[in-house]
Order: C-alpha cells, then sequence, then structure tokens
C-alpha cells in the first residue's frame, strides 16, 4: 500500500514537512525521505516538460512511485472528446519518469454526465501497462454500463472521501484501488480524525494508491503520516456477541 498526498509545493508545508531554509528545489527530495508515493496535480493546470518528469525521476528514490493527474486540456477542456493527441502528448511527457510512474488520474469536470461511450474511446488510448484511475463527480456515472467500461479496461473507479464519507460507490473495477481524501471533520479544518481513517483500511488491498488532497494548513502531510501509522497497527477485533 503507498500513502501519500496530492502534490509537494505547498509554502505553508515548511514546519510540518520542510525545514524553513530548504530551498524549493529539494523539497521532492525531502519529501520522499517520508512518502513512497504521490500524487503530481501540477499536471492537470500545465503538463511539465519530458525533461522535467526525467527530474523528478532522478530525484527520488528507486522504489518511488508518482501518479499524474491528467491535463485540464483532455478531462475538463475536451471533455474526453478526441482524446487520442492529448492522451499522446500526457504519455510522452510523464513517461519520462520511466519505471517511476504510478496510475494516470482522470478527474471528470462536475458538469460532465455520464457517457461510457466516450469514456471508452478516451481509455482505449491509453496502453494496457499504463494504469488509469477515473474520478467521475456526476451521479450520473453510477451505472453498470460505466462499471462495465471500468472493468473491459482495468482503470480503476477512483473512490473520494469528503468529511468522512464517500462520495462514490465502492467499485471494485480492478485488482488496485485508488483512493483520494479531499476534506476531513476534524478539527482544525481540513484534518481527518482517527476514526474516519481507521473506516477505510478494511476497503484496501495491498495494491492500493491512497493520496490526501486536504492541503491547507498541512493537513495532508499529517493525515497521511497517521495512516501510514494506523495501517501498521492491527485493527481490534469486533466485540463479542451475547449468547444467545
Amino acid at each position: 500500500m503507498r500513502i501519500g498526498t496530492s502534490g509537494w509545493q505547498y509554502t505553508d508545508w515548511r514546519g510540518p514537512l520542510y525545514p524553513p531554509g530548504l530551498a524549493q528545489r529539494h523539497w521532492l527530495h525531502h519529501y520522499a525521505r517520508t512518502f513512497t508515493t504521490v500524487e503530481n496535480n501540477n499536471a492537470f493546470y500545465r503538463l511539465p516538460a519530458r525533461t522535467t518528469f526525467q527530474r523528478w525521476h532522478d530525484a527520488t528514490p528507486d522504489d518511488f512511485v508518482m501518479a499524474v493527474k491528467a491535463s485540464r486540456y483532455l478531462t475538463h477542456m475536451k471533455r474526453l472528446n478526441d482524446p487520442a493527441e492529448p492522451v499522446a502528448r500526457l504519455l510522452d511527457a510523464a513517461t519520462g519518469l520511466g519505471p517511476k510512474l504510478g496510475p494516470i488520474l482522470l478527474q471528470l469536470p462536475p458538469t460532465l454526465k455520464a457517457d461510457p461511450e466516450r469514456l471508452d474511446a478516451c481509455l482505449r488510448h491509453f496502453p494496457r501497462h499504463i494504469r488509469v484511475a477515473v474520478e467521475p463527480r456526476h451521479p450520473t456515472w453510477w451505472t453498470d454500463d460505466v462499471r462495465a467500461v471500468l472493468e473491459h479496461h482495468r482503470a480503476a473507479l477512483c473512490w473520494a472521501d469528503r468529511l468522512g464519507r464517500p462520495l462514490t460507490p465502492l467499485w471494485r473495477t480492478t485488482d488496485w484501488t485508488y483512493l483520494r481524501f479531499h476534506e476531513g471533520p476534524a478539527h482544525p479544518w481540513p484534518d481527518y480524525t482517527d476514526p474516519a481513517l481507521t473506516a477505510w483500511i478494511p476497503e484496501l488491498t495491498d495494491d492500493a494508491y491512497v493520496y490526501f488532497n486536504n492541503d491547507p494548513h498541512g493537513a495532508a502531510v499529517r493525515n497521511a503520516r497517521r495512516l501510514i501509522e494506523l495501517t501498521r497497527k492491527p485493527l481490534a477485533p469486533p466485540p463479542a456477541q451475547p449468547a444467545p
């Protein structure tokens, strides 16, 4: 199981994660001393050059994995239409990570209603060895047809949590898992409580990617560290049932 955060370049993580005097160009190297994975969400706003991905490869340990959030050009501007060129451009850049490339995340706009055929056409442009997770955000996507498309392409439905509650059905559409924590129910905001984190542990397999997107005030760092601790502890057995 790999647990990390969505992004690593946040100035308010000085203190919670980064020493005050550490230059920003060294942040990823320092981050990788604590976590074995990161979700690169900068690529959503502006796709970096292949050489930048190669530089990130060189800055991290051999066992590090970077998931990449697909460019909004593909998901929000094209809305998955005409995917051949944007997918090819994304993969040409991201494969600069070499074996450290993790799943590609397709986060769909909340206004995009279900279109299984369009999703199928997009997923066809990803090679079978590239893992893809899909995060729909409109309720019309929760249908058998959509589930069948994900299963056919061995793409994961991205599970999402907000305020300690799942935002998606807990479909298992492939043999690995992708989970994003968006906002916790604890104080200070947007932290997660131990019970909210622990509730997810039975759902997670060894082949799971878990990312905390609640970055303000270092909450993602604290919560990712805490979930790592919790997954290393045996879960308490259920209370004994009274004799009939």
